[in-house]
């Protein structure tokens, strides 16, 4: 349609020639373009006529050539290994965020939306797929090899959705409940592995469609598994694409944590297919909208398919408190970023846009209540669907829902970066208990000393140890100060903030009131997703310089008798923090013996093998906690360790999917060449991706310089997929201080190749992240900032930022507080004193 007369037409096209353009008015003589202008930096083309085009509608034809190319961006081509032995390449698409102009002239923004009529010619031995049903397919006129695919016309939608696969795969289907055709496109011989997502998709769409009380759109879903695949997976309407690892589950060789990682994912895409495809944020601003939404429904999915996951105190552990590290750092940004360029918009798919995207609404969920929220969200979704909306659309509509003062609460937790700190104290008055509650930004630099005082409205819920399950209170905090009185509580009972870790905030107690909460912790009378909370708030007050290390420890020594799995596994990780952290001292062995106490009565618990009547997440807390005590050098884990996995070569006894992990990275860190050569060889040997990721990602745990090398070295051969090299460097780095800057010296001497490999994708800002975040010197800090002036990575440059600024609070941590670590380590091992 052309709104105002014009003798030229600009579009979005990247890496395309075009030989012919025409424009033909309705009802008219078409007009031959003569002009191709390209504007390269800015991904345009302009297309000059000779004549003045008219008001109205028309019909623009173009003739163009595009490339398939290499760079999982764009159409582009994928390699993969036939049962047989032979390479071949699928063509396959990869649109969001700005792609589409690489396989088609277009104006590629996501509020510019049409409907798509798409046709392939494909070998006629290939399958191909599109986001709607095939309407037709026909011999093509010049070539018998070949055929030509028709698919029916798409909704209206934005160009980023649009896909196409080209390639030799084979399905699995069903039909769910609401009718819906489901297929799950395989590796041909492998559709078996398709089962598992097929009936978490055949489940979750019923859901989603009654959770929003609003029909899935199309007639079909297809979800594929594509061999070269950057992202974990993308929501193209009607065609999900998917990293192998994110779809495919074999009964026998897929671990527990593979099968929850598939059904996440598999959640997560699903609803986009709502909340992002059928009603599509106005701009690149909003992404956080789409993606927070998303990665907190995909929660609420997996627990009403598996209820025995426990995913929501999972929750806490994988996005709350990643957001909360990351959102406390001076080089965070608000969860709403204004984008301009394109190539700004592969930064802000982070930690803030999804997991404090997740973060904040599950707190809104929470605040509002299921009931008004899924009739705001129906509100929302029937109002613009087909369109564009902008995040105060989505208030707008729950506000209505709710009757709630949702922008205004929530404009604190979008528009401004960061959260708030709050600091309770308590004094018995009588039957009375009277808190006063102070908030205060929290800093990962130690107490807030900024001129400004930013303040959010913060949903406050309070429990007790009447009933730690039920709040005795719940108010929501709109001003730096409060002073609230809690009726009839005795001063034996201990006061919690925050029940069931929802609120984004960190809370900071008075000694008197965290001293009575410990005990709850060792009898368990508080429930597992608070005692998480509370133990990652002190371990993060500690890094902030708050509290001293000392503290944090002895609360961990407090969990002795925990049993739950994802308390274990943030305790895990805090330790390994801590672990990284003292790398650099000379006492670092004293670490290990600490993580081997902690750790070896629920190691001792467990064994090795799974008991009767044992579910996921046993299987999961055994392998967290074998790893992390062979990784120790426990003696009992690394010699049974050994001897399994002798049987595991030899083929005598398979090891369990769920075992592979903790052996494999236990006899890599006390292994040897052979040791590393039989590891390479199974990774040769593995017939399934996550078995290829799961070796991958242990072989930096080896600590031989020349062997460290030799793994440096294999990341970036034939052998490994170009997305998986950076978890391989990643190990690297993580698995021990010779490995760290092994791994940074290996990114710089190869920074050539490895920029032009990712090209500003978010694969790039994840590599830097891994190989520099766990030094501890000013120097080095200095050295990363010096090496991205002179290399630049525009896309990743807010992460070289964040990990300067990490760098610098490692070395500022371990000034502060290494020697009282190391006191109290020895003073843990001298026997009492006599009396």
């Amino acid at each position: 349609q052309v709104k105002q007369a014009t003798n030229q037409i600009v579009m979005n096209c990247a890496d395309i020639d075009i030989i012919t353009a025409s424009y033909a008015p309705e009802g008219d003589e078409e007009v031959h373009a003569t002009g191709f202008n390209y504007q390269n930096e800015d991904e345009k083309v302009t297309l000059s006529f000779p004549s003045t085009l008219q008001k109205g509608t028309g019909t623009l034809k173009i003739d163009f050539v595009g490339e398939l190319n290499d760079k999982m961006k764009g159409f582009y081509r994928s390699k993969y290994t036939t049962p047989t032995g032979d390479t071949r390449y699928a063509a396959v698409t990869q649109f969001e965020a700005t792609d589409a102009r690489r396989a088609f002239p277009c104006w590629d923004e996501p509020a510019i939306k049409a409907t798509f009529d798409i046709s392939l010619v494909v070998p006629k031995d290939r399958v191909a797929l599109s986001n709607m049903n095939v309407v037709d397919r026909k011999p093509y006129p010049d070539d018998e090899n070949l055929v030509e695919v028709k698919f029916a016309r798409t909704p209206t939608m934005s160009t980023y959705l649009v896909a196409f696969v080209v390639g030799e795969y084979d399905f699995v289907e069903a039909r769910s409940l609401d009718g819906v055709l489901v297929r799950v496109y395989t590796p041909v011989g492998k559709a078996e592995q398709g089962k598992f997502a097929l009936e978490v998709a055949a489940k979750t769409l019923p859901f989603y469609k009654d959770y929003f009380n609003v029909p899935y759109p199309l007639p079909k879903i297809d979800l594929i598994a594509i061999a070269d695949f950057a992202a974990g997976a993308m929501e193209n309407w009607g065609l999900v694409t998917y990293r192998e690892t994110a779809l495919l589950i074999d009964p026998k060789n897929s671990c527990s944590s593979s099968r929850q990682w598939v059904a996440l994912v598999v959640g997560h895409e699903l609803a986009h297919q709502w909340f992002g495809n059928l009603v599509t944020m106005e701009w690149w601003t909003h992404l956080w909208l789409n993606e927070g939404f998303a990665s907190w429904i995909e929660y609420l999915c997996v627990d009403h398919c598996f209820p025995e996951y426990d995913i929501w105190t999972q929750f806490v552990s994988a996005d709350y408190t990643r957001a909360q590290e990351l959102d406390a750092l001076d080089n965070s940004h608000p969860i709403e970023v204004s984008v301009g360029h394109p190539s700004e918009v592969d930064e802000i798919f982070d930690a803030i846009s999804y997991s404090k995207g997740a973060s904040v609404i599950r707190m809104l969920h929470d605040y509002i209540g299921d009931e008004d929220f899924r009739k705001g969200m129906n509100l929302y979704l029937t109002k613009f669907q087909q369109k564009n909306a902008a995040t105060e659309d989505l208030w707008e509509s729950l506000e209505k829902a709710s009757g709630k003062p949702i922008a205004a609460v929530m404009n604190t937790w979008t528009k401004q970066m960061g959260f708030p700190l709050i600091y309770v104290e308590a004094e018995q008055q009588e039957d009375d208990k009277v808190l006063k509650l102070i908030q205060k930004k929290f800093c990962a630099s130690g107490p807030y000393t900024g001129e400004d005082f930013p303040m959010w409205m913060v949903p406050i819920s309070i429990c007790t140890s009447d009933d730690p399950t039920c709040a005795k209170m719940q108010i929501l905090m709109d001003k730096p100060e409060l002073t609230l009185v809690l009726k009839d509580i005795r001063p034996d009972q201990w006061v919690k903030l925050n029940l069931g870790t929802v609120g984004f905030y960190r809370t900071q107690y008075s000694p008197d009131m965290l001293e009575s909460l410990i005990p709850a912790i060792k009898d368990l009378s508080l429930p597992p997703v608070d005692r998480l909370g509370l133990q990652n708030d002190l371990f993060s007050l500690a890094r902030a310089g708050i509290i001293s290390t000392v503290e944090v420890l002895k609360v961990m020594e407090a969990f002795v008798n925990e049993p739950n799995y994802t308390v274990w596994s943030d305790l895990s990780c805090n330790l390994g923090i801590l672990s990284t952290l003292l790398s650099h001292t000379d006492f670092y062995e004293e670490i290990q013996v600490f993580v081997k106490d902690v750790f070896s009565p629920i190691g001792e618990r467990l064994g090795w093998d799974p008991k009767p009547g044992e579910g996921h997440l046993d299987a999961l807390l055994r392998g967290l906690v074998l790893g992390k005590l062979g990784k120790a050098g426990h003696k009992a884990t690394l010699e049974e360790a050994r001897r399994r996995f002798k049987d595991h070569v030899e083929g005598k006894h398979i090891l369990s999917a769920d075992l592979r992990s903790p052996v494999y990275v236990t006899i890599l860190k006390h292994g040897d060449s052979t040791t590393l050569d039989t590891m390479l060889k199974l990774h040769k040997q593995a017939d399934m991706q996550e078995e290829k990721n799961r070796i991958e990602r242990v072989l930096g745990a080896i600590s031989q310089p020349e062997l460290i090398q030799k793994v440096l070295t294999f990341a970036l051969s034939e052998e490994v997929r170009p997305q998986d090299t950076v978890s391989v460097i990643g190990g690297v780095a993580g698995g021990s201080k010779q490995g760290r800057k092994a791994a940074w010296k290996f990114v710089r001497d190869n920074w050539e190749e490895l920029y032009n490999r990712y090209q500003g994708g978010f694969l790039i800002s994840r590599l830097i992240k891994l190989t520099v975040d766990g030094f501890a010197n000013d120097k080095m800090a200095a050295e990363v900032k010096a090496f991205f002036e002179s290399h630049p990575a525009p896309s990743a440059e807010r992460t070289v930022q964040q990990c300067c600024e990490n760098i610098l609070l490692n070395a500022a941590w371990l000034k502060r507080d290494a020697e009282n670590i190391h006191q109290y380590f020895l003073q843990r091992k001298a026997p009492p004193a006599m009396v």
